[in-house]
């Protein structure tokens, strides 16, 4: 049977598309032709995943975004990425680390939350 296989992208309306083309370059190290790529050959874990994960209308995890859901991006080493982060002038909105990973949150140019997430342990089953 065929199946999914993993995430292919996420597709935003910008207001400025060269502007947010040029934040993920500049502040965050990604880009590509049609937007920023990742790839999984850069994925250091043995067993990377994505995950589509739903929240109630009412949660308030994806606040102080604007929009109805946040993007999560993998990082080898938050600690490392926050600093540099930093360093450039983002506001890092919070910080938490947990047994399974390390994650940090901040906005892109267009109020889209951004999660940022560094794997410590293994992927869920499923």
């Amino acid at each position: 049977m065929a199946r999914i296989t993993g995430l292919g992208g996420v597709f935003v309306k910008r207001k400025d598309v060269a502007a947010s083309t040029r934040w993920y370059k500049e502040v965050l190290g990604i880009s590509g032709e049609y937007g920023p790529v990742l790839r999984w050959g850069d994925e250091p874990h043995d067993d990377p995943f994505s995950l589509l994960s739903s929240f109630p209308e009412d949660s308030d995890y994806l606040d102080p975004g604007t929009m109805p859901f946040m993007i999560n991006l993998r990082v080898d080493d938050l600690d490392a990425f926050q600093a540099e982060l930093e360093g450039k002038g983002v506001e890092i909105l919070g910080r938490q680390d947990e047994v399974y990973g390390k994650f940090a949150w901040l906005l892109d140019p267009d109020g889209i939350k951004i999660e940022l997430w560094e794997q410590l342990g293994p992927a869920p089953p499923g």
